[in-house]
C-alpha cells in the first residue's frame, strides 16, 4: 500500500511541475501579430508559425523560415502583457531540425527582441518542442538565434499563460 501512495504522489508532483499547457489552455500566439527577421520566400511566411496547423513537413504545408539571417528571429506580439507559462514550438522534419539548436526564447515588453531569455532550444532529437517560461512577464515572446547565420524554421509556436495585471506588482511592504 505505502508503494502505490508513493507512486500515487511522485507522479502528481511530476504532473505539477510539469510546464506544458493544460487541457483547454488556450494558445496566446494564435491571436497575436507576428514578424520575423525576413522571408526565405512567398510560401513560408510568418504566419505560418500560428495557423494551428502542425505539419512538420514544410513541403506538405509550409513552415515561417527566415532567410539565412544575421540572428535571425521570429516574433509574436501577444497586445498585452502575460505571464508565460510556456513556449511550444514545432520544428521542421523534413530536414535540418538542428539549425533551430540554440535558439533563444525571449519574453519581454521590448519590440526590439532584447528581452530576458526565458529558455534556450538544446535537444532538438523531438519535432515537439515544450520551454519552461516560469511566469516571465512580457508583451513579445521572441525566437532568436543568436550570434551566427541562420535559416529559422517554424512550423508552429504556441504561447501559453495568463493575463498580467500591473496591480499584482503594487504591493507594499513595510
Amino acid at each position: 500500500m505505502k508503494c502505490i501512495v508513493v507512486l500515487l504522489a511522485c507522479a502528481a508532483v511530476g504532473w505539477a511541475q510539469s510546464c506544458g499547457p493544460q487541457p483547454g489552455a488556450q494558445n496566446l500566439a494564435r491571436s497575436g501579430g507576428v514578424k520575423q527577421s525576413s522571408t526565405y520566400s512567398p510560401q513560408f511566411s510568418v504566419d505560418k508559425a500560428v495557423d494551428g496547423i502542425k505539419d512538420t513537413n514544410t513541403f506538405a504545408h509550409g513552415c515561417a523560415i527566415t532567410g539565412n539571417d544575421k540572428d535571425a528571429w521570429w516574433q509574436v506580439d501577444l497586445r498585452n502583457s502575460y505571464k508565460v507559462a510556456s513556449v511550444v514550438i514545432v520544428n521542421r522534419g523534413d530536414c535540418c531540425a538542428d539549425r533551430l539548436k540554440g535558439a533563444e526564447i525571449r519574453v519581454g515588453d521590448s519590440a526590439d527582441n532584447d528581452n530576458p531569455v526565458c529558455a534556450t532550444v538544446t535537444d532538438v532529437s523531438q519535432l515537439t518542442i515544450t520551454l519552461c517560461c516560469k511566469g516571465m512577464v512580457g508583451r513579445y515572446v521572441s525566437v532568436v538565434i543568436p550570434g551566427r547565420n541562420e535559416y529559422l524554421q517554424l512550423c508552429e509556436v504556441e504561447v501559453y499563460g495568463e493575463e498580467y495585471k500591473a496591480e499584482e506588482q503594487k504591493s507594499l511592504c513595510w
